[in-house]
């Protein structure tokens, strides 16, 4: 029976309106932010479930409405056009009124041409389209009130009226900052993948670092897939030749004095010890930070996490936490991430997953969860009662197939996201659930003002070997050692009077007495701050 009728549907969608009704102003416009926030925030609404009275007067009458799809149903993006149009057509045949003309157009050919036409035949609402250049001519050149709920995730796409259904970076990003506050992480670094979206996604966390009152030190850009950037990364990260550098030096003075000092037989053996210690590790000294947040794709993200463990970074000195950009990888399964916690959206209602399982023969994605929402919410404003902005922009929100959603005035949408933590079982466990409502705001950035971050390199003390070993306090002073490796941003502060000196991150000053004991040649790390980006749209299915 639902075949039949998707088949029936799917003859009359595909005839454009040919009856326009009065030709819009293309000058006219809607203040998209007049009325925001001025109406109570509450209990978010089901887009489909009980019908607005206008729905209910209108079902038999003899007015029609009419609401375009923009996607892209031909090309090598074929593929993502049609799992959204399903979706579409789904919540058509279950939701929509007869007097509801739905007309697909496909985004794939001449899009100045394509948008004339879905201009000239009035509709009420536009569904799409997919890509930012898409979006951004759509916004550019659609009367001014008339809404769009496209699916581009880009930031400067959207405005105007064009608003997206998609996830927007900017809430999982500062979702997780805030869960490493509530972790109380002391210090964390970021470490990004060297792209457009990724110094967003780092401007982003340091945004966020600063609403949460969390200190950022440190910001590493990576190539991706790229193994000896993914090396190198880990290894700057890590302070490894520091922390090399000063085990060097600490065993250096050990050797010295049990060689060259006149000492007492229990001196020799605390010395003895301690050397005897030493030689079982390559580094001493902490680490500045206890948090590592990873904004890349899981693949690179297990490179680096692994890299970090290499270098003498365990699980006891940094915690580990992601983005939903781990959603669906195989991060689960390496013991090495157990512990590590990363945000992401809800499971897609099972009804959902079912019934679009059953039209489509296989399982929906984001997207096409997206879509039916996108359909749903479109034809809930079309019979609302409520004004275009009063129903689009309902700031109590929406409860979709993918959780609690609500729209912005500037375009963006806010989603309601969990946490989850890895335990190396093979699953994520969630530890904590997506809020039901935005009684309580959830998110303080807008992505229209992050700007990208720029390199930063880790901002550090330094390490002072002579805190790792214990001397006879005669030969203290004899054999004080200078700071390691110190890169700090304002002035240290100096316990009695002990001036603080500058070591290199090699061993070429280091003299080592002891006939055998030969010093350890340690790997120099160039680092290259990051001054330009290039905008790169990543058409992602």
């Amino acid at each position: 029976m639902l075949n039949n009728r998707l088949i029936k549907y799917i003859t009359t969608a595909l005839i454009l309106a040919g009856c326009a009704g009065p030709d819009i102003d293309s000058k006219s416009t809607i203040d998209w932010a007049a009325s925001y926030g001025t109406e109570e925030t509450g209990s978010p609404s089901a887009m489909y479930g009980q019908l607005p009275s206008k729905y209910v007067t209108e079902m038999d009458s003899d007015l029609t409405h009419q609401m375009a799809v923009l996607l892209p149903l031909s090309g090598q993006n074929a593929s993502v056009g049609r799992s959204i149009r399903t979706s579409v057509e789904m919540a058509v045949l279950q939701n929509a009124p007869k007097n509801l003309t739905v007309s697909f157009y496909d985004s794939n050919n001449n899009i100045t041409e394509t948008l004339s036409e879905i201009y000239a035949s009035n509709p009420e609402i536009i569904v799409g389209p997919v890509f930012s250049s898409d979006a951004k001519q759509v916004r550019d050149t659609k009367p001014g009130d008339m809404p769009v709920l496209s699916f581009t995730s880009d930031a400067t796409a959207i405005g105007n009226g064009v608003m997206t259904m998609n996830f927007m970076p900017t809430n999982g990003v500062e979702t997780i900052v805030h869960e490493m506050q509530k972790d109380s992480i002391k210090k964390f670094i970021i470490m990004a993948p060297d792209t457009e979206s990724g110094r967003l996604m780092a401007g982003t966390a340091k945004s966020a670092a600063d609403i949460y009152n969390l200190p950022l030190i440190g910001i590493f850009y990576y190539t991706e897939k790229d193994p000896d950037s993914l090396k190198n990364t880990g290894l700057a990260a890590s302070m490894n030749n520091t922390r090399r550098t000063a085990h060097t030096r600490a065993r250096q003075v050990l050797s010295d004095i049990l060689i060259n000092e006149r000492i007492t037989a229990l001196e020799k053996s605390n010395l003895a010890m301690q050397l005897d210690k030493l030689s079982k590790t390559e580094t001493i000294g902490q680490i500045p930070y206890d948090g590592v947040l990873f904004l890349g794709n899981g693949d690179d993200t297990k490179s680096l996490a692994s890299y970090l463990r290499y270098y003498d970074v365990s699980a006891r000195d940094a915690r580990f936490y992601g983005t939903t950009m781990w959603d669906g990888t195989n991060l689960a399964s390496d013991l090495s991430m157990s512990g590590a916690k990363f945000t992401t959206m809800p499971e897609i209602t099972p009804e959902f997953v079912t019934k679009y399982s059953e039209l489509s023969g296989h399982a929906p994605n984001r997207l096409a969860a997206f879509g039916y929402d996108a359909t749903n919410i479109a034809i809930g404003m079309i019979y609302s009662d409520k004004s275009t902005v009063g129903y689009l922009l309902d700031p109590s929100g929406y409860v979709g197939t993918d959780g609690l959603f609500r729209l912005t005035p500037h375009g963006a949408s806010e989603r309601g996201l969990r946490i989850m933590e890895l335990d190396g079982s093979g699953t994520a466990r969630e530890i904590k659930s997506a809020p039901t409502d935005f009684m309580t705001p959830l998110y303080n950035l807008e992505q229209r003002h992050i700007t990208p971050a720029a390199a930063m390199p880790l901002q550090t003390p330094g390490i002072d070997p002579d805190d790792y070993i214990t001397l006879p306090e005669r030969l203290d002073f004899k054999y004080r050692s200078k700071t390691i490796g110190a890169n700090i941003t304002s002035e240290p502060t100096v316990q009695q009077s002990q001036v603080i000196e500058i070591l290199p991150e090699d061993d070429s000053d280091i003299v080592i007495r002891a006939s055998d004991y030969q010093p350890i040649h340690l790997e120099t790390v160039k680092r290259s701050f990051i001054e330009e980006y290039e905008i790169i749209e990543e058409e992602s299915e």
